[in-house]
């Protein structure tokens, strides 16, 4: 899978001016605001990426079109695959399949001793009763924000790596795809409901899903709509809206080399926080997907190593000078 989406080698493209580049940037943001204010947010794979790709447009507006479309030909696989991985999960519903209920319930009062994390959240935080309608604090706008990011943050990280290092941008596909396919195979395998399914249900004590409650003075409420419709509402194990945050955290401490970069590990915190908090998720399925991201990221580093020491010798290079078709793998 991996070497089909190896980009191809180009020449970087000129250099846009300021004066060019604002102008197409400011165009590109008004047209994503009248969208988000009539349809909605983009958050499903193809919308963020569409709204990525018409971005790297802006930003090198004076780049030649054979650039441009250089992105539909390194992006078609990887779009393809997410495309798989999203519909796929909302699919896994629909068959005759055995939810699991109660195995979070008890190992989450087992380490909390005997109290659910999203009761004793949402008493403290949200008031009595907790309510979507209820007045919103300025946590609940941070915890919505955390929350949303996790439809755009892996991607957008692609795209930037794709703009600016497209060995590297491999390097971040192979653990990202990788997180997401893990997750699904493990979604089939144990489908499992969340805190506010299983109070809907009468497992649990009362907990109210407020995941859009921070955005409710802006008229936003797109939050609890998942993927528009083709989320799974039992793909509760893991928790990839952890994963996915560790992940990112996980790489950029790794890739990066300030000591500023460990304060990336503050994302995945408040993602778990806000997950438990709006009743997305347990505490369990936290774990689960924070120690799902480091194994794609070992797995991922291992797989490299390998394939590096496979890889032949550099053969000298021909009279004819004749350029490689791809960029080689970076061996992580």
């Amino acid at each position: 899978m991996t070497a089909t989406i190896e980009p191809r080698v180009e020449a970087e493209p000129a250099t846009t001016r300021r004066v060019p580049r604002v102008i197409a940037v400011g165009v590109w943001t008004l047209l994503l605001v009248v969208w988000s204010d009539l349809r909605g947010i983009p958050n499903d794979p193809w919308g963020v990426l569409i709204t990525l790709w018409l971005f790297t447009i802006a930003w090198n507006i004076e780049a030649p079109w054979r650039h441009h479309l250089g992105f539909l030909r390194d992006w078609t696989v990887p779009a393809l695959l997410l495309a798989v991985y999203f519909y796929s999960r909302g699919w896994v519903d629909e068959f005759d399949i055995t939810v699991h209920w109660t195995m979070p319930i008890d190992v989450d009062r087992w380490m909390f001793g005997g109290e659910l994390p999203t009761t004793t959240l949402q008493q403290a935080w949200c008031g009595q009763p907790c309510t979507l309608d209820g007045p919103v604090r300025w946590y609940d706008s941070y915890f919505t924000t955390v929350y949303a990011t996790h439809f755009v943050v892996g991607l957008t990280l692609a795209v930037v790596l794709w703009a600016k290092n497209r060995t590297e941008w491999l390097v971040w596909m192979r653990r990202y795809l990788g997180l997401n396919f893990a997750g699904l195979v493990i979604y089939i395998a144990y489908p499992m409901a969340p805190p506010w399914m299983a109070s809907d249900e009468g497992y649990v004590e009362s907990m109210e899903r407020i995941t859009s409650r921070g955005w409710g003075d802006l008229g936003l409420h797109r939050a609890n709509v998942i993927l528009n419709g083709v989320g799974n509402p039992v793909a509760a194990m893991p928790s990839l809206h952890a994963g996915t945050a560790m992940l990112v955290a996980l790489y950029g401490i790794w890739r990066l080399r300030t000591a500023w970069r460990w304060l990336l590990l503050l994302y995945p915190l408040s993602m778990c926080v806000a997950l438990v908090y709006f009743a997305e998720h347990y505490v369990v399925d936290e774990l689960a997907g924070i120690v799902l991201a480091g194994l794609v990221m070992v797995g991922a580093s291992a797989w490299e190593r390998w394939r590096a020491r496979r890889k032949p010798p550099a053969e000298p290079e021909s009279d004819a000078g004749t350029e490689p078709d791809a960029t080689p793998l970076a061996a992580g």
